[in-house]
Parts: structure tokens; sequence; C-alpha cells
């Protein structure tokens, strides 16, 4: 069967991008640098059943999202994160699953001349098991060295490459002389869509809580600002009449005026002893139980041993 014609396949491609985005209320956006066919058809085996990625050119995939505005509006919100090399993984389930199977399908890999790094590489300190002849080429990156036992040994840590600098051909053959794969490469998170709304990957990372400490922290500031500006509010009414209570308990123990609430307070203030022998009643009666529970466990022991010695159980006899 022969290849079937450019025609053809965008038309196909075309149809198939607009039934994922149909039938699939979320996706990741990914970036797929760096990602070769073998790991790419790892991380499809490791997603089969769970999600689909579909990768594509950044003219057909705007096409296609444009082509089908009228019928799902809320997609022109992808079209300002498609560029570079990107792609989609269509999902049904939890994102944070499919993240963890992403982030499960990264490889080492060597860093390359003229590459971007992603992320920080630092070289700790340690022999290297190179000879002396080499040291020139540790000297031009300004890298401490010393002799030791006829290797180079690196003195200090060195912070070779930052996030995001170009890789050097020096810093790439330094790593490779040296066998170190410092980057991992995958599929990367960049954009996340779900039902109409685009946001950053981190937003996943926000639990149940962080959610409740922040409604809490916002409905303190809310209850803060109506009290001090006197606008009642549904955070601030609480307080609000708390503090007036606290007011009329200072007015009554101030005056001959009384409610039952304040009665408590004011025969408080008025024999504050009363207070002091009611509060020290459970404290003694509760040291008061504790030797009487230890003599009632030595007459129990003192019991119990007897009745040993009278049915000729001595342990010691």
């Amino acid at each position: 069967m022969g290849r079937e014609d450019k025609a053809t396949w965008k038309n196909n491609y075309f149809t198939k991008l607009i039934q994922l985005l149909d039938e699939y209320p979320k996706c990741f956006i990914v970036g797929a640098d760096n990602v070769g066919s073998k790991q790419m058809q790892n991380i499809r085996i490791s997603l089969r059943d769970k999600a689909v990625v579909l990768m594509g050119k950044n003219t057909m995939i705007r096409k296609a999202i444009k082509g089908h505005l009228e019928n799902n509006p809320g997609l022109e919100k992808l079209l300002p994160h498609i560029r570079g090399n990107v792609g989609f993984v269509f999902t049904k389930e939890e994102l944070t699953d499919i993240r963890e199977v992403l982030l499960l399908n990264k490889v080492q890999a060597p860093a390359r001349a003229g590459g971007s790094a992603p992320c920080d590489v630092v070289i700790p300190a340690q022999n290297t098991g190179l000879g002396p002849e080499k040291t020139s080429f540790f000297q031009a990156l300004s890298i401490p060295t010393k002799i030791s036992k006829g290797t180079i040994e690196i003195i200090n840590d060195v912070n070779l490459i930052k996030e995001g600098d170009r890789v050097g051909a020096s810093e790439a053959t330094l790593l490779n002389m040296l066998n170190v794969s410092p980057f991992t490469f995958g599929l990367v998170i960049e954009q996340v869509y779900d039902s109409g709304t685009v946001f950053e990957p981190a937003i996943l990372d926000i639990t149940s809580d962080d959610l409740r400490k922040r409604f809490i922290a916002g409905c303190m500031n809310i209850a803060g600002v109506c009290l001090d500006i006197g606008y009642p509010t549904v955070a601030s009414v609480p307080h609000s009449i708390i503090n007036g209570f606290k007011n009329l308990l200072a007015v009554a123990a101030e005056t001959e005026v009384t409610f039952k609430q304040a009665e408590t307070v004011k025969a408080y203030l008025a024999d504050p002893s009363k207070f002091a022998v009611a509060a020290a009643a459970p404290a003694a009666a509760s040291s008061a139980a504790a030797p009487a529970e230890a003599k009632k466990e030595e007459k129990k022991e003192e019991s119990e041993d007897s009745d040993a010695e009278g049915m000729g159980l001595d342990l010691f006899g």
C-alpha cells in the first residue's frame, strides 16, 4: 500500500486534532526538545489507555484550531502558546497522574555544545582520575586543581554552567571526560489546558490545604479592614459582636448594671479567693487519688504474694 499524498495526510491530521480537542477536555502543551524517537515511543507506551500524544507543525496546529473556533471558542487561548517544538498530551485522567508519568520518562543525557542548559551544573570536588597532561585544560576553565597520586584532583566545587546558559565546547568536553551526564530530557509541560482555561503547570502543585490557608488569610484581612473602617461584613460581624460583648462586661464590672452573663465576672471581682479554692479542690482530689491508687496496687501485690506462699509456690524456696 503506497503512502498517502500530502493533502490527504494534512486533512487526516486536521480531523484527528479536532476530534481530540472535542473528545478530551484536558491536555498538556508540551515541549519536545531533545526527545528522540525511541524515548517518544516509550512515552506513548507508558501513557497507553491514559492519554494520547499528538505532535505536529505549529502552522498546521494553528490552522486546525482557527478553523474550529466557531464550534469551540475556548480553544483560542491555546494559540499564543503554540510556538517552538511543542505538541499535545490529551487526557481524561487526573492531570497530576499524567504529569507523574511524563516525569518518570525522562532520560539522562550528556551536555552538548551549543545547547541550552535546563539546570545548573555543579562539579563537586573530586579526584578526576585524569593524568597531569590535562592540567592546562582545567586551567583554561579556571577550575582550581592539584596533582594527587599522579592524577588531577578538583579542590573546590565548581559551578560550571548556569541554567539557561549556552553550553560551550570546553564545558561539554570536560563533562564528557568526567563521564558526567548532567541533563535529563523528556516532554516538558509548558502550559495546561482544562475546559477552556489555560494556566501554568505550577498550579497543579496547589493542594486543598493551600487553598484553605489562602481563604482563611483572605477572610482575616477582610475582617481586619472592615473592623478598622467600621463596615460590617460576614467576616467582621462575629468579631464586632464579641468586641461589643467585652465592652458590656467592662461596663457591668464598673457599675451596678448587671445581666446573666456578667454575674460570674462580678462575683469573681468581688471575691477572687472563692474561685481560687474552687480551682484548688479538683487538683487536690486528683493528687490524693494518686497515692490511694498506689496503695491499692501495693495491697494487691502483697495479697498475691501471700497466696503464692500459702500454696507452696515460693519461687525462692
